[in-house]
């Protein structure tokens, strides 16, 4: 990481050219930030006090919700930021440890999504094996595996990309640096480090997703087994749905900004697909998870009405 020639800092696009645009989409971004953090905070905290849900399933969740608000923390403050103050740099190191940062969230991140697919097939299709099969063991040891695997591969990525030389110029198309972004910055022969990208994004990602989408097919086909008015088949689809949507948005939007040949004419299109894999996701989870969730909106009603209870104590 030492083949700079020259380029010593980065410029990061803005949202928007027009300075009132510019404001309103920082603003938007800023509260859909801090509804992101909030929402995830809830389940976490839920999730820990309410031991009616130390369960795999909720363990999992609460991982989720944890990788989800440093996920987001990676981009959007400092988009935010930089849209506020006008300031587009990032330094070379800032922008490695940028890119390190999403390519681990992400990559964790959709190895959280593929064992929780794997926890609702057992749980659906197997319910006697469930104790078993999800046990604590497996679950500690499938999460601290995820993130080994998420540091490796972010770091052959980050360490793959920045050997390069970038001297064509030193705007990143995107508001935060990615890989793609700045394979179009260099002048040394991007060929392995694209093949590396695709190897990491058919094989991993496309792995992950086959997986993801083979449970769900034999979770939907047990489903419609179920008799017509039974409540768990009803449970199943409402939480599995929502799911599979967030997980096909993620992975289709990620695959077309770093597996398309895109020339930087696209920018904007480019921006508006990054937002929908580095930020949705993280915001649509906790919706997910807590207001289709009876078990989640009963432990915060019984937090709110401890905190509750505690004040007028106190008073």
């Amino acid at each position: 990481m030492a083949n700079f020639s020259g380029v010593s800092k980065f410029l990061l696009e803005d949202f928007a050219d027009v300075w009132q645009l510019r404001l309103l989409l920082s603003t938007l971004f800023l509260l859909i930030y801090l509804a992101t953090l909030l929402g995830n905070f809830i389940i976490i905290t839920v999730t820990t006090i309410d031991r009616n849900l130390h369960t795999p399933m909720y363990f999992f969740l609460r991982n989720l919700s944890i990788l989800d608000m440093c996920y987001i923390s990676v981009t959007v403050p400092n988009a935010c930021i930089n849209s506020f103050t006008n300031n587009k740099t990032i330094s070379v190191s800032g922008c490695a440890i940028q890119v390190f940062s999403v390519f681990f969230c992400a990559s964790v991140e959709l190895l959280f999504l593929t064992i929780m697919a794997q926890d609702r097939y057992v749980a659906i299709c197997q319910p006697l094996r469930y104790p078993v099969i999800m046990n604590y063991q497996f679950c500690v040891q499938t999460t601290l595996s995820s993130i080994l695997i998420g540091i490796i591969f972010a770091a052959i990525q980050t360490g793959n990309t920045f050997r390069l030389s970038f001297c064509q110029s030193n705007m990143v198309s995107q508001f935060f640096c990615d890989i793609p972004s700045l394979l179009r910055l260099s002048c040394s022969d991007t060929f392995s480090s694209k093949l590396l990208l695709l190897l990491a994004v058919m094989g991993f990602a496309g792995g992950c997703f086959i997986f993801i989408g083979f449970s769900y097919v034999r979770i939907f086909l047990t489903v419609l087994k179920f008799p017509i008015k039974e409540e768990r088949g009803g449970k199943a689809f409402s939480t599995c749905v929502p799911h599979l949507l967030v997980v096909s948005v993620f992975l289709s939007t990620g695959s077309v900004v770093y597996l398309r040949p895109t020339p930087s004419t696209e920018m904007i299109q480019n921006m508006i697909l990054s937002v929908f894999y580095t930020i949705v996701p993280p915001f649509l989870n906790p919706i997910i998870y807590s207001l289709r969730n009876k078990q989640i909106k009963e432990a915060i009603g019984k937090v709110i009405l401890k905190i509750f209870i505690l004040k007028n104590i106190n008073t």
